[in-house]
């Protein structure tokens, strides 16, 4: 019988079962390493073609006139704070917040505590292991393992957080009081960068809030362990973000890349601020002058695992209506994307594999 922990050829090879055996064990990626496997499971590897472009381009690399993600301290002037931030939004997709008022050791007891839930026997975690995605809080590896052609080296633990928390009780102990200390942290941020965001538009601050772009908060939890094999497989597929902004705390590990002209570009950390990214909603909502950009995460090459903790905010009404704002439609640019409801948005969005941006070119006009 052919094991997980095999990468073979033989035509014995059965895709679909070997599948539904690594997700009926509910071990994750965490336990086939701590098995000691020395070759990844087939399932994982990715064809050339996906694989081709793991390096970063040259002028992206450190040290060498390299280029970076935008950097923007919220210490600054707002109008150079609000100038810097809508700049970046349109050009990059992406940037770095410093001196954002967190302090540090609220990003990194979250990230410990998180590091925490991931590391503990396969018996403690199993309860909270489901493909439910209506549950308040699940782990899982792969959201996607049935629809995605390939599987990607990480576990996951979601936590939704707004508009209605979860009971206590249904949030891991071990990370249960920072889960809560960082949602409150990440909520009053939100509300300050979307005010940001609306005025580099022209539009009133609470403009997103009042369609309630704020209420929806969800937790994501990465742990990427240490791959045997990194130049097989990927932590994370190229995909853009499906809501309006994403908040990523992150360990000194690295991984992440973001996609600019062309190229990939590192995301290397910085001690203590955050990473921002604009969503598919956003770039819909502001007819396309935010954009949404694909990213990526490669598969861990170093000894020790990488944590990421991304906070998704969107809108929560799934019945209303969503398109690109009139304030920013006019006879010189009509709408870019048809309207639609949010919850037929969401069910597009968990019914695909992670793709670069084949959600939002669906709505496109």
């Amino acid at each position: 019988m052919t094991s997980l922990a095999m990468v073979t050829n033989n035509a014995e090879y059965d895709r679909d079962r070997e599948i539904k055996r690594f997700d009926e064990s509910k071990k994750g990626v965490k336990g086939l390493v701590d098995s000691g496997l020395t070759a990844i499971p087939k399932f994982f590897i990715h064809p050339p073609q996906v694989l081709s472009d793991l390096k970063p381009h040259p002028e992206t690399r450190p040290g060498s006139n390299s280029i970076s993600i935008p950097i923007i301290d919220l210490s600054d002037r707002r109008s150079a704070i609000v100038d810097k931030m809508s700049r970046a939004a349109r050009e990059w997709g992406f940037f770095w917040i410093t001196n954002h008022g967190i302090p540090s050791e609220t990003l990194d007891r979250t990230m410990a505590a998180i590091k925490a839930f991931h590391e503990q026997p396969t018996e403690v975690k199993s309860p909270f292991y489901s493909r439910e995605t209506g549950n308040s809080v699940w782990y899982v590896s792969n959201f996607d393992l049935y629809h995605s052609k390939t599987a990607f080296w990480s576990d996951t633990l979601q936590v939704k957080m707004g508009p209605n928390p979860p009971a206590p009780e249904e949030v891991p102990e071990i990370c249960r009081k920072e889960v809560e200390e960082w949602d409150k942290e990440a909520e009053r941020l939100g509300e300050k960068l979307m005010g940001f965001m609306c005025e580099g538009l022209g539009l009133s601050t609470d403009r997103l809030k009042e369609i309630t772009c704020l209420e929806w908060r969800s937790m994501v939890c990465h742990y990427y362990p240490p791959c045997p094999q990194p130049d097989l497989t990927l932590g994370a597929a190229s995909h853009t973000d499906s809501n309006i902004l994403t908040a990523l705390i992150q360990d000194q590990t690295g991984g992440l890349q973001v996609k600019y002209g062309g190229v990939w570009v590192d995301v290397e950390p910085i001690p203590g601020a955050i990473v921002i990214n604009v969503g598919d909603l956003l770039q819909i909502i502001s007819n396309d002058e935010y954009k949404s950009v694909e990213h990526r995460v490669l598969a861990n090459s170093s000894s020790k695992p990488r944590i990421s903790i991304a906070t998704f905010f969107k809108p929560c009404k799934g019945e209303l209506i969503y398109g690109p704002l009139p304030e920013l439609i006019s006879p010189e640019k009509p709408p870019l994307f048809r309207q639609f409801t949010l919850s037929e948005f969401m069910r597009k969005f968990f019914t695909k594999a992670l793709d670069g941006k084949t959600l939002l070119n669906h709505y496109r006009v």
